[in-house]
């Protein structure tokens, strides 16, 4: 599957470089790098000797290692989850049910709507033991085999990589970026919580975290699985604040707002899958384990667990925090507030609780980002192992084992979304594509139970949830646009087709792109960075 379009070495330099080793391959993939289908379950379990452990021997392969556990797993998944979008998504999600029991109704449903899509993708991430996520089910659900040479085939793993990579995952850290921002600005802030910080501050620090995030990736997994570790522990402390403040108000007899129960609430069918869309922002990260299942330990187990924790713990904090919310504002005050937890903190602690809120969304959102981040350059580095990306993407650090390149690419395409700043419309933005994947991701594992049936299967959920969240995924994309037709899905929807105008050329047909060898090269040498074939000095 070599890819003359991108490759920065030719296929007898590379044979050379690697000649007498095997890497953790199959034929099916880019130069034998990438993970195939089926694998033993000693290798899926860490076994395999070129991923197990500390660094790379003289007879192993450069390759990512599997130093995720199952308190990482589950850190990765709580800590992607609970972002920005709890301090964010409320109003918009209030906003558009027009009710406190619709919206806590939409927050339940959205709990409930990702567990079912979490639990599908526990089974995708067992059957298919490889990095990448969706992209990873999509070149086995719609291109297995021999059906991968086709022209066809392969296309819509293209278009999701396409999307997620251009898209998908850079604006997802920029939003958060840019709320994490917004918030530590306002520390600075004298006058009142709710008064703007100045745009300019927010977008330059902005730029300093999706910096610093790419740098703590890119230096060590290790280091970036602590990060993770500590913020989301930060984050949960933080939320049980929230939660006994609430507990609190409501001893002390504040039920009045949570008692208007339903009134106000909205008809329409669009109002409502755009209030999932808000909710569903809040709840995005339950997939980001599979991005990084090559690097899981003992993905068998550790992959359905750390889902059945971290996915209930998650609903259960976002309701009790959206009631903790309703115990001390009105309606009319978290619908006028910006910056709804902060707000929530002066009500409840005065200047203290605002600024223990601030702090709390600081860390929470730098903890999101983080992961965020980790698992976007997995997804790139699989595509470009695959050849579906400039081959130089699929290179890791010859030293810390990183995937440097794709963190750098991701990283730099959010630093451009920064520019913008306008949060809600992004929001609105990356919902309606997302959910298009998600339901081909779910149509994808509905075929892979006839295709595939006989390829073990250590976790298999009951097919009604598939067919369950395909449905929804159809509602929530076709919804909004039957109801309230707006220029954005027509963009969306020409940006996800606009992937075929590269596909074919240089993918398919393997056009050469003048010069890309030299350009490769040259950040090989400036990174640092090898194929995942190549072996170390000795």
């Amino acid at each position: 599957m070599e890819n003359p379009a991108f490759v920065g070495d030719t296929e007898n330099q590379l044979k050379e470089r690697g000649k007498g080793h095997e890497g953790i391959s199959s034929s099916q993939s880019v130069r034998g790098r990438g993970s195939s289908l089926p694998r033993s379950e000693s290798q899926a379990e860490g076994k395999c000797t070129s991923v197990e452990g500390g660094g790379p021997t003289t007879n192993d392969a450069i390759n990512l290692e599997r130093r995720v556990g199952l308190l990482s797993g589950v850190a990765l998944i709580v800590g992607t989850m609970i972002g920005s979008g709890i301090f964010v998504s409320p109003k918009g999600l209030l906003e558009r049910t027009g009710s406190v029991a619709l919206s806590l109704i939409v927050w339940a449903s959205c709990g409930i709507l990702s567990l079912l899509g979490a639990l599908a993708y526990a089974e995708l991430g067992t059957l298919v033991d490889a990095s990448g996520g969706e992209y990873s089910y999509f070149l086995e659900g719609f291109a297995p085999g021999k059906t991968r040479r086709t022209w066809w085939g392969p296309i819509p793993a293209f278009l999701y990589a396409w999307v997620s990579m251009f898209l998908l995952k850079p604006s997802s850290l920029a939003i958060i970026c840019l709320t994490c921002a917004e918030y530590f600005v306002r520390i600075f802030n004298t006058g009142s919580s709710d008064c703007a910080p100045p745009d300019l501050a927010v977008k330059l620090f902005a730029v300093f975290v999706i910096i610093l995030i790419t740098f703590i990736n890119s230096y060590s997994v290790n280091l970036a699985t602590k990060v993770q570790n500590i913020f989301t522990a930060a984050k949960l402390l933080a939320i049980l604040i929230i939660v006994i403040g609430g507990v609190v108000k409501l001893a002390q007899g504040n039920t009045q707002y949570l008692a208007t129960g339903f009134k106000g609430s909205t008809s329409s069918l669009g109002d409502i899958a755009t209030a999932f869309y808000s909710g569903l922002w809040a709840y995005d990260g339950w997939n980001n384990l599979n991005y990084v299942t090559e690097e899981l330990k003992k993905p068998y187990t550790n992959l359905p667990r750390a889902i059945i924790i971290g996915l209930p713990l998650v609903t259960v904090c976002y309701l009790l925090v959206n009631v903790s919310y309703l115990a001390v504002m009105s309606q009319e005050e978290l619908l006028a507030s910006e910056t709804v937890a902060v707000l929530f903190g002066n009500q409840l602690m005065g200047r203290a609780g605002e600024g223990i809120m601030i702090f709390a969304v600081v860390m929470s959102t730098f903890g999101a980002a983080n992961g965020s981040s980790f698992t976007a350059g997995r997804l790139c580095f699989v595509a470009a192992r695959e050849g579906h990306m400039v081959d130089v993407l699929s290179y890791v650090h010859a030293k810390k084992l990183t995937p440097s390149p794709a963190l750098l690419f991701n990283a730099s395409i959010a630093l451009l979304m920064v520019i913008p700043s306008d949060i809600g419309s992004l929001i609105d933005f990356f919902s309606f594509t997302a959910w298009i994947f998600y339901g081909g991701a779910m149509a994808a594992l509905i075929i892979m139970r006839y295709t595939m049936k006989d390829a073990p299967r250590p976790y298999k959920v009951p097919i009604f949830i598939p067919i369950l969240v395909l449905i929804i995924s159809v509602y929530l994309v076709v919804g909004p646009i039957i109801d309230s037709p707006q220029i954005e899905y027509l963009y969306a929807s020409l940006f996800i087709v606009a992937g075929l105008f590269f596909y074919f050329p240089f993918v398919y047909m393997k056009k050469s792109i003048p010069g890309m060898g030299h350009l490769t090269t040259f950040f090989q040498l400036l990174l640092q960075v090898v194929p995942t074939n190549t072996m170390p000095d000795a």
